[in-house]
């Protein structure tokens, strides 16, 4: 498939829709494929991402003949985003809808680095990858203690509950939020594809977890949003930093468009809801019209053709969700222990004593028995006896094992691990092995 190809069947005006249209009727929360809710909050968060960017373009351009085109084109993004969100129903709480975000940004993650040919931008997404799936298990915890809902029944066991790298570890000095960024113009296609969509989708989770976590009643749960909307902005640092700062504002928009193309067909191809399927495929007739109006601005504007920026054209691999557990816990086996230090990633224990990571850390968490995160699994715990998972096995890191104590040292303190260290360098000389 080559969106540049691609003749729409309709006018701009004949895509435009009325109110009616646009109040499409929700999906059933508990009927519901969880994949399809992943595609949902997805494309939501492409979307708010989309008007956001076309925003700040018009904020930064003189021309108004090209503010009007840009203006257009946004007011028709802003359509599909109100569509998209408003599928999620009334009747889903808050910590049900988190559960889908965070499995959203587990597979998701997962996915795009079993894909990644760059070995940087896969580090990165492996690095991110443990601290989502360790907010699965701590929200999972949060929904049992609040409203005695299983979340694996949400999930439907596509994906494990458990440990991750612990999120009393994720909070590191803001220096050590920034990556080094790919080149789009040398790099393959994923590599940029990539960027752009976990960027977007970490912002609209930055975004949800900022705007609803006020909402969730006070306490530990209240105060989990709060800490956990803090790392989901060191994730959108993490990921923008990868994005091609070298590229020109009409360069960025049609990237931006190319990738809603990618999107929507991906999804229209592996959609199981006949009703959402039928969204995908209008939204992607319409970001087609989108891409040639950007190839054309460029073109007007730049003296570019579009097959100067994105020379292939065609789609690389479709993105489909599925479960990944296998590969999740061979990251977790490999990569528990691991910190950021400046653009890298490090064994905890391989930093200077003195490094930043240690002062920030303690100056964030202050008393670790006051740690939201830990907060969470502990008051389950010690309601229940033990704290909530989903395992198909035991955890390959034996510090994450105990369902009776909230492991807070980690990948936080040196010298405390050596198990896990044992098991990722088993883990890793085992994948070589493979790999030879």
């Amino acid at each position: 498939m080559n969106p540049f190809e691609q003749k729409p069947k309709k006018s701009l005006m004949e895509m435009v829709p009325d109110w009616k249209q646009l109040a499409v009727k929700p999906y059933d929360k508990l009927e519901a494929d969880p994949y399809t809710k992943a595609r949902i909050i997805l494309m939501n968060g492409i979307e708010v991402e989309a008007v956001m960017f076309g925003h700040n373009f018009n904020r930064h351009c003189e021309n108004n003949d090209l503010r009007r085109d840009l203006a257009l084109c946004r007011r028709m993004e802003q359509e599909q985003q109100k569509r998209i969100n408003w599928m999620s129903p009334s009747n889903e709480s808050t910590l049900e809808l988190t559960i889908g975000y965070e499995q959203l940004a587990v597979d998701l993650t997962a996915w795009l680095a079993m894909h990644e040919p760059d070995e940087y931008a896969k580090s990165c997404m492996d690095f991110a990858l443990l601290e989502d799936f360790d907010h699965l298990y701590r929200y999972a915890d949060q929904l049992k203690f609040d409203e005695d809902i299983p979340a694996h029944k949400l999930v439907r066991d596509t994906i494990e509950i458990t440990p991750g790298r612990p999120t009393i570890a994720h909070h590191r000095h803001p220096f050590d939020s920034v990556r080094m960024p790919r080149n789009s113009k040398t790099g393959d296609i994923r590599t940029t594809l990539g960027a752009l969509i976990l960027t977007a989708g970490e912002q609209q989770t930055m975004n949800f977890y900022m705007n609803l976590g006020n909402t969730v009643p006070e306490g530990p749960g209240r105060d989990l949003y709060q800490e956990i909307g803090m790392v989901e902005e060191q994730h959108v640092t993490h990921y923008g930093s990868l994005i091609d700062p070298s590229m020109s504002w009409l360069e960025m928009l049609l990237w931006h468009e190319y990738q809603e193309c990618y999107l929507y067909y991906s999804f229209y191809e592996t959609e199981v809801d006949a009703r959402v399927k039928k969204m995908w495929e209008m939204h992607f007739e319409q970001e087609c019209m989108h891409l040639a109006m950007a190839s054309d601005l460029l073109k007007k504007y730049e003296d570019t053709e579009w097959q100067q920026i994105i020379p292939a054209g065609e789609f690389p691999e479709l993105l489909d969700f599925h479960p990944t557990k296998d590969y999740v816990r061979q990251v977790l086996a490999e990569q528990v222990t691991l910190t950021a230090q400046d653009e890298e990633f490090v064994d905890i224990d391989d930093v200077p004593s003195d490094f930043r990571f240690f002062t920030w850390n303690d100056t964030v968490n202050g008393r670790v028995q006051d740690v939201p995160s830990h907060e969470a699994v502990r008051q389950l715990i010690e309601r229940d006896g033990e704290d909530y998972r989903s395992e198909d096995a035991e955890s390959p890191i034996p510090e994450l094992r105990s369902r009776k104590k909230d492991d807070t040292k980690l990948a936080r303190v040196q010298g405390y691990g050596k198990k896990a260290h044992e098991v990722e360098k088993q883990a890793k000389e085992e994948r070589e092995a493979v790999l030879a």
